[in-house]
């Protein structure tokens, strides 16, 4: 296991009864949080025991969905995102949902080595979950991961999907704020992508905003939706104006009184 907390296929053989690892998650250990997720994804009894156990009555983190095409630059605005957030004071965890290995039936582990900065802060905690076959752009076990970290003290949760197209809407369902990362240059693929991702997004992004075909692309998705920002994510402008996005739209859903939470 690294500190990202990442098992590639099996718990460890460390042993602890469902109500210690409960008490150990609560204190916020991550070696603890790290086993009970795996667990969780491996189906063990032992892992739904403890889960039943950190119940809490209310959701207490923003959670937080990214999503959008392959090399838009998700991971890299999360890296941002994180680190800001950090500097505001929160407790931040990472869901990271990737494809397979076929090989060790983990998750291939994508673009999170855009995330090391943040493998030596007691305060990130950053999970990549495999998909398993489960389709939508979310592993199965996200909603479970989700109600861990937030038994841990993680006030601030991001859920970044696979990557694979329009066909990942299933965070829309999940999360109440959703916020779809695009490159610049897309041209007519505008028109597909209404009918599918960006119909979802309640903020999207406009990565690389030094791209020529950045302005363009920004004036045509403002046509049709009321939040859509110029962000490069490799320099960090426009982090605080996502940020303040992200909070309006956190704002609005409380106002609306949803109680959205992650998964089933």
């Amino acid at each position: 296991m690294t500190r990202f907390g990442i098992y590639l296929n099996k718990p460890d053989k460390q042993v602890h009864s469902a109500s210690t690892l409960a008490e150990l998650v609560k204190q916020g250990q991550v070696r603890a949080v790290a086993r009970l997720i795996t667990l969780l994804e491996c189906g063990e009894q032992e892992g739904h025991d403890a889960l039943r156990l950190l119940e809490v009555d209310t959701p207490r983190a923003a959670i937080i969905g990214v999503t959008g095409y392959p090399g838009a630059g998700k991971s890299t605005i999360i890296d941002q995102l994180v680190a800001a957030y950090r500097r505001l004071g929160h407790k931040v965890g990472v869901l990271a949902v990737d494809m397979t290995s076929p090989l060790t039936g983990g998750a291939l582990l994508g673009d999170r080595i855009r995330m090391q900065q943040h493998a030596l802060d007691p305060g990130v905690f950053i999970r990549s979950l495999a998909t398993r076959g489960h389709q939508g752009g979310l592993a199965s076990v996200t909603g479970e991961a989700v109600s861990v970290l937030e038994a841990a003290g993680y006030d601030v949760i991001f859920i970044e999907t696979v990557g694979v197209g329009q066909g990942e809407l299933e965070i829309a369902t999940v999360v109440p704020t959703v916020v779809a990362v695009v490159a610049p240059g897309l041209g007519d693929e505008v028109q597909a992508m209404k009918a599918g991702l960006l119909e979802v997004a309640h903020v999207i992004v406009v990565n690389k905003g030094d791209h020529p075909e950045a302005d363009r692309t920004l004036r045509e998705l403002k046509e049709w939706h009321r939040s859509v920002l110029k962000v490069t994510a490799t320099t960090g402008e426009g982090i605080p104006e996502l940020i303040a996005a992200i909070a309006e739209q956190q704002r609005l859903h409380d106002l609306e009184g949803a109680p959205t939470r992650a998964g089933p």
